[in-house]
């Protein structure tokens, strides 16, 4: 039995999820108007695009971090353009890549930081270097998430801590406030990276 508080924010976050991967994939996409309309697949040169210069992006570790960054985060043989706090100001420019792999490794942690072991770190949460790699690693990580929240109840929801991910305000605040967060964090870089996605098919125009 879900929660009643629960029900609208978990509808909220699969809607943001469908609209996302539908913008990044299509072959159609959800307009906003109730129409569907046709988009192509987001390619690797699209997804590595670097629109301004200094950018973050995802990088080869053998290349080493971009302009301001220190360190390439995440697992595997590409990381995420990085600093240790305080960061960067004013804060770098991120491209689709980076905001992507953000929201995966954020969303695949609080999951783990939920309802799993309660151990994962970014060290290990893969960065993938191409476009369709990073779509899979966000559904996977978005499918996880909901499986945590399937398993909390009203009590759970209440719980100041009940998430233990170390990168956020969990552990001061009740695990529904976070869930609201994960929504406004996958809405909020999801319409980012759907502005990069205009930005790229205009930009010879």
């Amino acid at each position: 039995m879900i929660p009643p508080r629960l029900v609208p924010l978990l509808e909220q976050f699969d809607f943001a999820c469908e609209r996302l991967v539908g913008r990044l994939s299509g072959p159609v996409m959800d307009s906003g108007d109730g129409t569907d309309t046709k988009v192509g697949p987001m390619t690797d040169e699209e997804y590595l695009w670097e629109p301004v210069p200094a950018c973050w992006s995802v990088r080869r570790r053998a290349d080493g971090p971009g302009e301001r960054a220190t360190l390439l985060a995440g697992a595997g043989e590409w990381g995420r353009d990085a600093a240790p706090h305080p960061h960067p100001w004013p804060p770098p420019f991120t491209s689709i890549a980076w905001r992507l792999s953000h929201i995966s490794e954020m969303v695949s942690l609080r999951a783990d930081h939920t309802a799993g072991d309660h151990a994962r770190t970014r060290d290990d949460s893969l960065v993938c270097g191409d476009a369709a790699g990073a779509v899979a690693a966000f559904e996977e990580a978005a499918s996880a998430w909901r499986q945590a929240l399937l398993s909390a109840d009203d009590t759970a929801l209440d719980t100041v801590g009940y998430c233990t991910y170390p990168h956020g305000s969990d552990a001061e605040e009740p695990f529904v406030d976070i869930v609201w967060w994960v929504n406004q964090e996958l809405l909020h870089h999801g319409a980012e990276i759907a502005l990069l996605r205009d930005l790229y098919r205009s930009r010879e125009r």
